[in-house]
């Protein structure tokens, strides 16, 4: 690939990252972007600390490898086990002018402005969850405000199989969306912690109280990749603008492209990649 082509990649472990490429790329046409699903690996909720940030360690290394000056995880899990430390560990080593961002701390600087009550609830995977990353990031931005979470394993893997839209996911999102809402009365906004979460909008709504602020990702982290390009114009030039969008997965590409467009919104060709290639 040639050098001059610099695409902003955008990884996510599987297909949930689409619908905030979808939004980046409705906000910043202009550039070409890499998107990468680790879908031999999925999912990576209830993966160790350990082995998500090696395998999203892997992935970026392969994005700096085709060209990518700048990364997005736009994965919840991958931005709250790996992050951190492919940020302060990594980085310096490889190239300390590459850029590897995520979807946790865009999200946590402006949520609080979505509540009235002061209290937020969180649907997210396990693994997200049980990081604690959103209560603490959103601390650092809104002190007073009260964080409580729910982690909903079945989630991902009733979206990657088409049944958001079913009636078997009915119970497992009352569930969880009930067994949230009995932590608090008072809370009045919820955040879908997981970008495969969009996906079963509808059926959140219908069982959320109407009154319930519910905030997907997806235009929070294309906004703040906007504000960040035009902060940093040095890395804006860098990154190639030509309007092409390249998918690529670790697994097979017909299975990706038969279930990418329910995410991304418009149909997908993908190839298969070999992260060691």
């Amino acid at each position: 690939m040639g050098m001059q082509h610099k695409p902003i990649g955008v990884f996510d472990s599987g297909y949930g990252g689409l619908t905030v490429l979808k939004e980046i790329v409705a906000q910043l046409p202009q550039y070409d972007y890499l998107y990468l699903g680790d879908n031999a690996r999925a999912p990576y909720g209830p993966r160790s600390f350990d082995t998500v940030y090696q395998y999203t360690l892997e992935c970026v290394e392969w994005f700096f490898k085709q060209g990518c000056e700048l990364v997005i995880l736009a994965c919840n899990t991958a931005s709250a086990k790996a992050l951190r430390n492919i940020q302060q560990k990594d980085l310096p080593g490889i190239d300390p002018f590459k850029r590897v961002l995520g979807v946790i701390r865009p999200t946590t600087e402006i949520i609080g402005n979505y509540s009235t009550t002061g209290q937020l609830g969180i649907l997210g995977t396990q693994g997200t969850v049980i990081s604690n990353s959103y209560p603490i990031e959103i601390q650092k931005f809104f002190p007073s405000m009260q964080v409580f979470q729910e982690a909903c394993p079945m989630w991902v893997p009733l979206v990657e199989n088409g049944a958001a839209n079913e009636p078997g996911a009915d119970y497992f999102v009352q569930k969880h969306l009930n067994q949230l809402l009995s932590q608090s009365p008072k809370i009045d906004t919820i955040l879908l912690a997981c970008t495969h979460y969009p996906l079963l909008l509808n059926k959140i709504k219908a069982f959320a109280p109407a009154s319930m602020t519910i905030v997907s990702q997806g235009e929070i982290v294309a906004k703040s990749l906007a504000d960040y390009l035009d902060k940093h114009l040095s890395m804006a030039e860098k990154c190639s603008k030509n309007g092409q969008i390249r998918f690529c997965t670790t697994d097979s590409a017909v299975d990706f492209d038969a279930h990418a467009s329910l995410f991304f919104g418009q149909a997908v060709i993908s190839q298969h990649v070999d992260l060691q290639g």
